[in-house]
């Protein structure tokens, strides 16, 4: 799957436009800051914990098994803006103090039914934060409609909205994601219209 149909399937599923996606197309623009500087191997092990309890592992290795965690770090660095970096690094301490708040613990300390309820409430607080967040773009927009060199304001996004949208975008751009997950032909591959689908069948990986 490349670049350009992976971030569309992730905005079809999340139901809007996929954060740093400009940057992911273009191939990002790798920094001199080092992936260590912005996040630490303890980081990386948490994210992948969260991915993993986003996808977990089921009839195919889940996002863990991917190393989604250090997918996310890289895409943090490289596609997104200091102030999405910002958001996404303050997002760290704001996963656990939610989780804090919700099940008493931290989130690694929590059961796997547990971390999945934790994520459910962020999964609907990022839903209204990001349709609330819309709503006063849109409505920037038509207050300076016709305006010269008008320039977009830049609201924050939800940090577990990133969270959410890199695992997907690392899974399935991801080794695993693509041939254990779904299923895979190498590209270009031969056509074929009128492919039989069974139901169970997994979702093609190539398009």
């Amino acid at each position: 799957m490349n670049r350009r149909d992976a971030i569309g399937k992730v905005a079809l599923l999340m139901g809007g436009a996929v954060i740093g996606a400009e940057f992911f197309i273009s191939g990002c623009k790798s920094t001199s800051t080092q992936v260590s500087d912005l996040f630490d191997t303890d980081h990386v092990a948490f994210l992948n914990e969260v991915a993993d309890t986003i996808l977990p592992t089921t009839s195919s290795p889940g996002a863990k098994a991917a190393n989604v965690g250090q997918f996310m770090a890289v895409m943090v660095r490289d596609c997104y803006t200091p102030a999405d970096q910002k958001t996404f690094l303050e997002g760290l301490s704001k996963l656990d103090d939610a989780s804090k708040k919700q099940s008493g613990s931290k989130f690694l300390d929590l059961s796997p039914a547990q971390r999945t309820d934790v994520l459910v409430t962020l999964d609907k607080e990022q839903k209204a934060f990001t349709k609330d967040r819309d709503k006063k773009l849109e409505a920037d927009r038509v207050a300076h409609k016709g305006q010269e060199n008008y320039k977009e304001p830049e609201l924050p996004n939800h940090y577990f909205r990133m969270m959410k949208q890199l695992t997907l975008l690392g899974y399935f751009t991801s080794e695993i994601g693509a041939t254990k997950a779904l299923r895979y032909i190498a590209v270009p591959g031969h056509y074929d219209g009128d492919v039989p689908y069974k139901k169970g069948d997994k979702a093609w990986a190539t398009s």
